[in-house]
């Protein structure tokens, strides 16, 4: 008889493209998103928590990789039929919720949220399938103003979490100005829609695959270090050189970029249109202070979402750091959004003027870590030894009166037997404190306080004779545990 197979062990290991959040991971975003959330309230914005699932016929079909499965989204099909997605960004549920719930919202409604959002990407080198953003959106006004300060309050944003005014610039460019430009190209019309995908994506890569690269794609196509091989717009040379230029129209004033993006558009009322706006929100940001040492005009932004109608803009982070191989980089962008005054209008029929921004979350995070603007490790909690189970109590009693005095402490709860290894969890706990009560020290009224960093830090240059002198722990009464330890934390 032959013998049953063994049901495998499954793998204890992270699905791809995703990644498990430890101790400093979530308190340092849970930080600096409380920052985050109070630049958006102090600028009138509403929280809004949404559905992390929404119907795939709500979220639409707008993520610029159309190539892969269920187009980009993680979707499944429920019994009734109906498909439902995790959602990829926050910006297609909210037209949604506004759609939904319009008659009892204000308007314009002002909202912003946090949260994880999915897509099914090729994950890659920092690049996961699953991440944080944190949004803030006006919907239901056309005005140039919600655009202004929608920059405006992500400028202030950056600065409240850390990145110093030179170390970020804010790039502004306006997707009608590029329809303008497209149209003198030759590529507007309904049968020229697939090409303008691919000249949007194209153009999107600029800082990731250079001139040479966006060219390639602008033509037959491009094939990359692994061998893959993407399709290109099939544009001629002609063509692709009126895209390129759109991309190399700055200049070093903002004045001179908009008169060089005026002549790119000539003939295009939908490009005249959109240069105009662009110099609406720079005057109106000009007269709120907001200067080209933070906010400039790039017409090489784009923005790789389909559903951009009108002005978008990227925060991008400009210190060096050191990349995966080494070299020396640009932190690169941390932020970007745009206006979007069709989203809301699939649901209700009518045009719903909306701009907005979204933050990437972890790539904020790993700024702020790269430059040791945030703190890396986080403190632990003062841990209670336990020197005696049968008197579990004592020491219950003893971490209860530091929790309420709001210290973060804990009793060490595995097996006690083994002194040494008690201080071993406290120092992987990154304990600051370790408390001792034996039964001498109950029996004398006293407990044991070991400062634990002191300890460490005495022992990397003492003496033998600094080191027998123990200056790192105290013997205090019992009563006085409380002081002594809140003295130690305070210094």
């Amino acid at each position: 008889m032959a013998k049953p197979k063994k049901t495998p062990r499954p793998k204890a290991q992270t699905p791809k493209g995703f990644r498990d959040y430890f101790g400093t991971d979530v308190t340092d975003r849970a930080e600096m998103l409380q920052a985050i959330a109070g630049v958006y309230h102090r600028y009138g914005f509403d929280a809004l928590e949404s559905s992390a699932v929404e119907t795939v016929e709500a979220l639409g079909k707008f993520l610029p990789d159309v190539d892969r499965p269920n187009e980009g989204v993680f979707a499944w099909q429920e019994e009734d039929g109906d498909w439902l997605a995790l959602r990829y960004d926050m910006t297609a549920p909210l037209a949604r919720v506004y759609a939904q719930h319009r008659n009892d919202l204000p308007n314009p409604y002002r909202r912003y949220t946090m949260g994880p959002v999915w897509r099914n990407e090729k994950p890659g080198p920092g690049r996961f399938r699953q991440f944080y953003q944190c949004d803030a959106d006006t919907v239901g006004t056309a005005s140039m103003a919600a655009d202004a300060e929608i920059c405006a309050m992500l400028s202030d944003t950056l600065e409240a979490v850390g990145i110093q005014r030179g170390d970020y610039v804010i790039r502004i460019n306006n997707r009608k100005v590029l329809n303008g430009v497209m149209e003198v190209a030759g590529l507007a019309g309904d049968d020229k829609e697939a090409e303008r995908g691919v000249v949007l994506r194209a153009i999107d890569k600029l800082d990731r695959l250079g001139p040479d690269g966006v060219r390639a794609l602008l033509g037959e196509g491009r094939k990359d270090d692994s061998g893959d091989f993407t399709k290109g717009a099939g544009l001629g040379d002609s063509e692709a050189d009126i895209v390129m230029g759109f991309m190399d129209a700055k200049r070093d004033a903002g004045t001179e970029t908009v008169a060089r993006l005026r002549e790119l558009v000539q003939g295009s009322d939908i490009g005249a249109q959109g240069v105009a706006e662009l110099e609406e929100i720079a005057a109106l940001l000009d007269a709120a202070g907001y200067g080209p040492d933070r906010i400039i005009i790039d017409p090489s932004i784009v923005r790789g979402l389909g559903y951009y109608t009108g002005p978008v803009y990227e925060a991008e982070l400009t210190f060096d750091v050191q990349n995966e191989k080494g070299q020396t980089v640009q932190f690169g962008s941390v932020a970007g959004g745009g206006r979007y005054d069709d989203l809301v209008k699939r649901f209700t029929g009518q045009e719903v003027p909306a701009t907005g921004v979204s933050i990437g979350v972890d790539r904020l995070l790993a700024a702020l870590r790269a430059t040791n603007r945030i703190g890396t490790t986080e403190q632990g909690p003062v841990v209670v030894t336990v020197m005696d189970r049968a008197r579990m109590a004592d020491y219950q009693q003893m971490v209860a009166e530091l929790r309420n005095a709001g210290i973060r402490a804990e009793v060490y709860l595995g097996n006690p037997k083994n002194f040494g290894n008690q201080l071993k969890y406290a120092d992987k706990r990154n304990a600051p404190i370790a408390i001792i009560e034996g039964g001498d020290e109950k029996e004398r009224g006293v407990v044991q306080i070991k400062d634990l960093y002191l300890g460490a830090k005495i022992a990397e240059t003492a003496t033998h004779e600094e080191w027998a002198g123990n200056p790192s722990q105290f013997e205090v009464p019992r009563d006085q545990m409380l002081a002594k330890v809140q003295e130690i934390l305070n210094q």
